[in-house]
């Protein structure tokens, strides 16, 4: 295959044309390094290498002008905008860069153009009057201001363009256009020098008229790239820009139009895939090109054009490894990376000034992979203490003197983090640029592991200086708010250069970047209607008419632009892969792009449709199993030393991971700050109330009169329990206060139970209330010694019955402890967890010579309380109605075999710990 540049390169030596000598202009500095290898390709003889520049390089050094960034812009246009705008009348600088950078481009597109700018602003101002009937005399504040604005555009526009000519600088526009006033003198002054422009397509009025301008004078040759099929039809968009030069420009009247080419019509194998989804595209990628690597052997002349450029890293993600040589032309972007994440946490924060911050602000800024290492001072995590103090006191919302004296010895650090933000933006940028130091210092002890890292906070250094700057410079940024906008403004455009083989192996580019470039074999993603072409867009202030009227581009001209480059990609390709997204995304996707209909409905290729999917691979799941060890079974034996818990045993039977986890590897669930009071919270609340009102009553009998007492005690006592517990969380207010009421609400429905009980005659006398036991239990197969243990809520008797009982706050039915088959006690957590505990309990009070059998065990339900007491039950099968409620010798007997097998279970080496799927 021969390039578009090979074969310009060759026409040129063809003629004799030192090539020394020429200046080539192209539309992009990728295309430069391109047309350099060609070049030392194609000569025989050692040779200087020619000027080879981009268009905005050879416009801006004919214009004299220097191009600034948008941001420098918006704050030069804002200089101008207080100047001549009444003070009543400005707004904020965050208010006026949104509107701004629109008009900026309509500046810039007027420019461009050569549109003369007093005509086309008098005429939107006349607009504006016809609308809002500029005659009437009742005209509102809203409307006067309206109208005052569009009769300043171009008050606005000259004052702004002189002040930029004054200090030699320019926006594209303005930049071009000087460029077109000055070509005359250019070509006066440069009559030697030769211009080779190549590969251009749609073209503004000042390109065109200095290109024609250099024409007429014969300092320049142009070279289309365009094949016959486009320019010969009328209705193809991808020629309307070239059938425009050919027709309209004078030079081609005398001389040929260089050129017209038949690549296109030429065979191709043009594959269209519809894949769901945009990471599925990714994916799909990397399964073509490990297919090309391993038919070709080499992935040369092979391109990934990203029609969507955010596809970058998941693209990069999915590269096979068999990919060897790379070039990756678009750069990351600055604000994916982890440093980004942690200024825009600290400006989302300080955004509005307060004394108190949200808990989980504050844990997420500690807990940030830049900020963790710098609190561990003098061998203490004080990141770590701070957030524990949060978490362990419930501070939903910290204020800045409890953040002081949380970790004193970083007083320091958290100045930098969380005080003088609101001072001035001056100490806000220095409060960034001293945060990156003492990163920059901490990561400077291992520099070798802290490459990239290094790089991202030079990087952010770079930016926070050019803040600086322009802060000093123009004092526009008045507060955290306004500073944010701007940094994200110049954060958006910043990337990080990917280092690769930039002419060898696969290239990774958007469709920009692929302008006057060719490939074998092509790979096109995202190509549906709304990235390819990008659609209908409005982001002016000229209306479509007026664009018509003053030939300004609409959006037909750029989706010409699209149409063009992607047919043009096409022309010498060989394998062609078109891949788009099936699926409905937020505002893409879906619909394939017209370019796609169009090629199905020219005819000139053979082309295959089809629906794709990802291979996605057949995954085994695999048990999670833990084998046991002599220091797992050591450990083991003295958990049974100090007691198995009902808790822990029913946790074993739940999941014996989770056992594992919790018991052997005694790893603690992470408790956060609860914003709503838990569920195990309440409950704790109910049972210490609950503990307090009858701890004092052991071995008395209830009587109504003590109950009437308690019931006055309970707002003192759940207040005082909600504070022991919940500590500093506030519970006057929202879904707490609700909470708070329940709890009072439980303990007081309780009370009415016992009262009712009481009045209906029944006689209950408190045993004993939390009563903790810890009692052996024979197991002859163990070598070592094993204890059951647990504390059981409540021992009474009820008309001389004993009654062991739980309390549970959750809501517990009559099924729920009832067994039928003994086997499966130590087996079904769901059904039979709560039987076990009340036997379990049962055990210990039997072995403890504390009760004598037979007794009741069960459970009391807070929100089932209607239902009283809810006994145990042994039924003879699941459809008997009939069951036995007393827990008995003969109970006990069989649940003694469960619960010692179920030990001998834990306890046996050979038994792995296995993940149940729950």
């Amino acid at each position: 295959m021969t390039t578009f540049i090979h074969d310009v390169l060759k026409d040129l030596q063809k003629d004799g044309t030192n090539l020394s000598e020429l200046t080539f202009v192209l539309p992009s500095k990728r295309a430069g390094l391109f047309l350099k290898h060609h070049i030392a390709q194609i000569t025989q003889q050692t040779i200087f290498s020619p000027k080879v520049i981009s268009i905005e390089t050879f416009v801006e050094d004919l214009s004299g002008l220097k191009n600034i960034s948008n941001t420098e812009l918006l704050f030069e246009f804002y200089t101008i905008y207080l100047q001549h705008t009444k003070k009543e009348d400005t707004d904020t600088f965050e208010s006026f860069s949104k509107w701004a950078q629109i008009l900026l481009q309509d500046f810039n597109e007027i420019d461009r153009y050569l549109i003369p700018q007093k005509n086309i602003f008098d005429y939107l101002s006349d607009i504006q009057d016809l609308k809002h009937w500029s005659l009437e005399i009742n005209q509102t504040e809203f409307i006067k201001k309206y109208l005052s604005f569009w009769h300043s555009l171009n008050l606005y526009y000259s004052k702004f363009t002189a002040q930029l000519l004054d200090k030699g600088l320019g926006y594209q526009g303005l930049v071009y256009r000087k460029a077109a006033e000055r070509t005359k003198n250019y070509v006066q002054e440069n009559p030697e020098t030769k211009h080779v422009f190549l590969g251009f397509n749609a073209l503004n009025s000042a390109e065109e008229l200095i290109i024609q301008t250099l024409l007429k004078n014969s300092l320049a040759k142009v070279y289309w790239d365009i094949d016959a099929v486009f320019i010969n039809n009328p209705k193809h968009d991808a020629g309307l820009f070239t059938r425009q030069h050919k027709k309209n420009w004078p030079y081609f009247k005398t001389n040929p139009f260089q050129w017209i080419t038949s690549n296109y019509s030429k065979e191709k194998n043009i594959s269209i895939y519809g894949v769901p989804k945009n990471i599925s595209q990714s994916k799909y990628i990397g399964t073509l090109l490990n297919d090309l690597k391993q038919k070709q052997g080499h992935l040369n002349n092979t391109a990934v054009i990203l029609g969507d450029e955010n596809l970058l890293i998941p693209v990069l993600n999915s590269l096979p490894s068999s990919v060897e040589a790379l070039n990756v032309t678009m750069g990351f972007p600055l604000k994916s990376i982890p440093l980004a994440s942690l200024f825009e946490h600290l400006f989302q924060i300080h955004k509005k000034a307060s004394n108190t911050f949200y808990h989980k602000d504050v844990v997420n800024l500690l807990s940030h992979q830049f900020i963790r290492p710098l609190f561990y001072l003098d061998d203490t995590d004080y990141a770590a203490q701070m957030i524990e103090t949060i978490n362990d006191n419930n501070i939903i919302y910290v204020n800045t003197q409890r953040l002081k004296n949380m970790a004193r010895p970083a007083q320091e650090l958290l100045d930098l983090l969380f005080f003088n933000w609101d001072t001035s933006i001056d100490l806000v940028l220095k409060n960034c640029l001293t945060l990156i130091i003492n990163i920059k210092n901490h990561l400077d002890e291992d520099k070798q592991a802290h490459v990239l890292s290094l790089e991202y906070l030079y990087r952010f250094n770079t930016l926070f200086n050019e803040l600086d700057r322009l802060n000093s410079e123009y004092k526009h940024i008045k507060d955290v708010s306004t500073l944010h906008g701007v940094y994200k403004e110049l954060l958006s455009s910043e990337t990080l250069d990917f280092q690769g083989e930039p002419l060898q192996g696969l290239q990774v580019m958007g469709m920009l970047e692929s302008r006057v470039l060719d490939f074998e074999t092509l790979i096109i993603s995202s190509v549906n209607e709304g990235i390819l072409p990008s659609g209908k867009s409005n982001n002016s202030f000229i209306p479509f008419d007026v664009k018509i009227e003053n030939k300004l581009p609409t959006y037909k001209e750029k989706d010409a632009v699209y149409t063009y480059h992607f047919y043009r990609l096409l022309q010498r390709a060989k394998t062609v892969y078109i891949l788009y997204n099936t699926e409905i995304d937020v505002l893409t996707g879906g619909e394939k792009s017209r370019f796609i209909t169009q090629l199905e409905l020219e005819g000139i290729h053979n082309i295959t449709h089809r629906i794709v999917t990802p291979k996605v691979p057949v995954i085994t799941p695999s048990v999670n199993e833990v084998h046991k060890t002599t220091d797992v079974i050591n450990r083991l034996k003295n958990i049974a030393k100090k007691g198995f818990s009902p808790s822990s045993l029913t946790n074993y039977i739940r999941n014996p991971i989770d056992f594992y986890n919790q018991k052997i590897l005694q790893i603690k669930e992470y408790d956060d700050a609860e914003e709503t009071i838990a569920a195990n919270t309440l409950g704790t609340v109910v049972h210490n109330t609950l503990e307090d009102f009858y701890k004092p009553l052991s071995g008395r009998f209830l009587s109504i009169e003590i109950l009437n007492t308690l019931k006055l005690q309970i707002e003192e006592k759940v207040s005082f329990h909600f504070k022991s517990e919940y500590k500093e969380g506030d519970i006057t207010k929202g879904k707490n206060l609700i909470i708070y009421e329940i709890a009072k609400r439980y303990v007081s429905n309780f009370l009415n139970l016992e009262m009712n009980d009481l009045k209906a005659g029944n006689k209950i006398k408190i045993i004993a209330i939390e009563i903790e036991n810890k009692v052996p239990i024979d197991i002859p197969e163990l070598d070592f010694p094993v204890y059951i243990t647990g504390k059981i809520d409540r021992i009474d008797e009820y008309n001389g019955i004993t009654r062991i009982i739980d309390y549970k706050t959750g809501k517990v039915e009559q099924a729920k402890v009832e067994i039928t088959d003994w086997e499966t006690i130590t087996t079904d957590y769901d059904k039979y967890s709560k039987s076990f505990q009340v036997l379990c309990y049962a055990y210990m009070m039997q072995n403890t010579g504390s009760i004598t059998l037979p007794v009741e065990a069960g459970i009391i339900s807070f929100k089932n309380l209607s239902a009283g007491f809810i006994k145990f039950g042994k039924k003879e099968s699941a459809f008997s109605r009939n069951k036995q409620q007393w827990v008995t010798e003969d109970i006990l007997e069989h649940f003694t075999v469960e619960l010692k097998n179920l030990i001998l279970e834990i306890c046996n080496i050979h038994i792995p710990f296995t993940e149940k799927d729950i």
